[in-house]
This record gives C-alpha cells, sequence and structure tokens, in this order.
C-alpha cells in the first residue's frame, strides 16, 4: 500500500475497525513512513479523547408525558363521551421522537466495552508483534536473562518463567504500549504458535476469573492475580489457551 491508499483507512485503523490483513499491510505501511505515522499519530489521539470524553446522554424521563401531550384530544360535546381523533400530523411527530428514542438506545447499547476495546487494541498490538522484527525486544529462553532486561524499564517488575517442560517455551519479551501504559509484553510459543502474554499492574488485590473472547480470529483470555492483570493473545485454540493459563498459575519446577 501507499500513502493514498492507507490515510483513508488510518480512522478505522485507529478504531481498531479493519481486518487482520488490512491491518497488517497498514502496519508495514507505517513502519517505514514518517508522514503516515505522524497522521496516524493524530487520529489515535483524536480516537481517545473522543471515547474518554464524549458525553452521552440518556433520553428524558418525560419523554412519555411529551409524547402522550402531542396527541390532542378532541372537546366533548354535550352529552357525549369525549373521543380521542387520530391527528396524523402529530402522530408522526411521536413516531419520529420514538424512533429517535429508539435509535439512541440502541446506538448506546452498541457501544463497545472498555474490556472490548482494549481486547481490540490487544489484538492489534498481538498482529503487529509477528510482523519481521516485531516480536521481541530481548530474545531468550532464560528468564534471568528477560527479567532483569525490563529493570528501569516500567514501574513494576513482572514475574517470568519458563515453561519448555509444559509444551510452552519462553522466547523473549518486549515492551509494548497499552491502555494508555507501558506493559511487559512476555512471548511464549506452542509449536508454531506465538503466544503474547500482557502483564500490568492493576492497583487492586482483588482476583477474576479468566474471561475469554474472540477477535479477528484470535482467541483473548483475560483474568487478574496478585495485583497483576494478564492478558493472553494467541491463534492457539480456546482450550490450549485455557492450558497455557492453568500452566501459568502453577509453581514453577
Amino acid at each position: 500500500m501507499d500513502c493514498n491508499h492507507v490515510r483513508p483507512l488510518l480512522p478505522a485503523h485507529a478504531d481498531r475497525e479493519l481486518g487482520v490483513q488490512e491491518s497488517i499491510e497498514v502496519e508495514r505501511h507505517l513502519a517505514s513512513c514518517a508522514a503516515c505515522q505522524h497522521e496516524y499519530a493524530g487520529q489515535t489521539t483524536l480516537s481517545t479523547a473522543v471515547r474518554q470524553h464524549a458525553t452521552y446522554h440518556q433520553s428524558p424521563s418525560h419523554l412519555e408525558h411529551r409524547i402522550r401531550a402531542a396527541l390532542p384530544v378532541q372537546p366533548a360535546r354535550a352529552g357525549r363521551t369525549p373521543v380521542r381523533r387520530w391527528n396524523w400530523l402529530n402522530a408522526g411527530a411521536a413516531l419520529a421522537s420514538l424512533f429517535a428514542l429508539v435509535w439512541s438506545v440502541g446506538l448506546y447499547m452498541a457501544l463497545p466495552s472498555a474490556d472490548d476495546r482494549l481486547a481490540e487494541e490487544l489484538v492489534t498490538s498481538h498482529v503487529r508483534s509477528l510482523m519481521p522484527n516485531h516480536l521481541v525486544d530481548v530474545a531468550s529462553s532464560d528468564q534471568h536473562t528477560v527479567k532483569p532486561w525490563f529493570n528501569g524499564k516500567l514501574d513494576f517488575s513482572p514475574t517470568v518463567n519458563d515453561y519448555a517442560a509444559q509444551g510452552f517455551p519462553l522466547i523473549g519479551g518486549r515492551l509494548d504500549y497499552v491502555n494508555q501504559r507501558p506493559v511487559a509484553a512476555l512471548v511464549y510459543q506452542h509449536r508454531k504458535h506465538v503466544i503474547n502474554l500482557y502483564v500490568w499492574p492493576t492497583g487492586v488485590r482483588d482476583e477474576t476469573p479468566a474471561r475469554e473472547k474472540s477477535r479477528q480470529g484470535y482467541n483473548v483470555m483475560h483474568w487478574t492475580e496478585q495485583g497483576m492483570t494478564y492478558w493472553a493473545v494467541s491463534d492457539l485454540n480456546r482450550d490450549e489457551l485455557g492450558q497455557f493459563r492453568a500452566t501459568l498459575l502453577r509453581p514453577p519446577a
């Protein structure tokens, strides 16, 4: 792709709306084009600002009364019960208001949750890491090499272990930027499948069970433990990704 093809895609790429193949092609172009990198940085800043600061409005509680008030009542005649006459103009206004209400509620319900947006961001990061020379900053299966490498680069120390004996060898680590903060990305492998394990502090000690999502053909598993949040992303099937998590939770040999 050249700049003319990439630039119209940057807003969708910033909002994680592109497919895997388009994301890869856009990321490949961004890696070598400073002008498009600058444009993409602006799109990312705008997208983040809208998600964080946009004002969402609920329908007013008195809307039902306004709709009912728009339907006039025919004045009563002597000796007869008042009959409500149908006024098509007022009915149209009421239906338009009702449609606007339903549309607003539907739009609100369609907004992705914070976890869904984060999962999309992590899948994009995972896809980017699979590009040549993007997977690791420190390539080593030695946990005593990978763990010290993060010293001074993060405000926390991630737990690093090698699980080669269980079929999940450590192949390295890298710095990444996720959820508006630097995080540790520990890279494991299972047969020919790459697993990115993203780690950063949560600020609370509560533990949460694993939650699973699927995005763009990749499986995502998220849990928290001992004040840290973990997001594992891979094209492994859910059972194998669950085995990887269970391996992490067992004390290393």
